[in-house]
């Protein structure tokens, strides 16, 4: 049985599920010096998109629109990912960035976002989650820090991106960040 705080827990476990990929592809940008695509870029706004959903139910309590939002952002990540993913099915194509466990970030953003739907799906199963409209949760310091995690790391990924593309289109391919050619 899914209680609405059974629901409020799941949502922030979520939330701090969406931000460790995003810090995962933070990392590998600053450490790894791998600039991201724009279809990398893409996918990570889906994922910033993804948490929507979440901080929604924690902030007004679980609702199946809350949830929708969250399915539809996981649905186009998935487009995303997958899209990169055919670019680079070729054989002996290297693929684009490092492989973590064999796999390509946007090989592992496709997995997320395809899991993401399915836990979105069944959660959605439980309607008891539902029961009390207009009470929002009590949150406690777990909750709290999950939606400002998120929001957090959401707010850096903005930054590097305005320092890797500036106020312009970002590159195919890039190979420096903006802000340090001094354009």
């Amino acid at each position: 049985m899914m209680t609405p705080r059974l629901a409020v827990t799941l949502n922030a476990l979520g939330l701090y599920g969406i931000a460790l990929v995003l810090v995962a592809a933070f990392v590998f940008q600053v450490a790894l010096q791998e600039l991201p695509c724009p279809l990398c870029l893409l996918q990570r706004v889906a994922f910033a998109a993804l948490a929507v959903g979440p901080i929604l139910n924690l902030r007004f309590g679980p609702r199946p629109s809350h949830y929708a939002l969250s399915l539809l952002a996981a649905v186009l990540g998935a487009v995303f990912a997958m899209r990169q993913v055919l670019l680079h099915i070729a054989p002996g194509d290297p693929g684009y960035g490092s492989a973590v466990l064999g796999y390509h970030y946007y090989t592992w953003a496709f997995i997320c976002f395809a899991a993401a739907i399915v836990l979105i799906a069944a959660i959605l199963l439980f309607d008891r989650q539902f029961a009390a409209p207009g009470d929002a949760p009590r949150l406690g310091l777990f909750e709290k820090a999950a939606v400002w995690l998120v929001i957090g790391v959401t707010a850096a990924n903005v930054l590097a991106v305005f320092a890797e593309c500036g106020p312009s289109v970002c590159p195919d391919n890039p190979v420096s960040y903006w802000i340090l050619q001094g354009s």
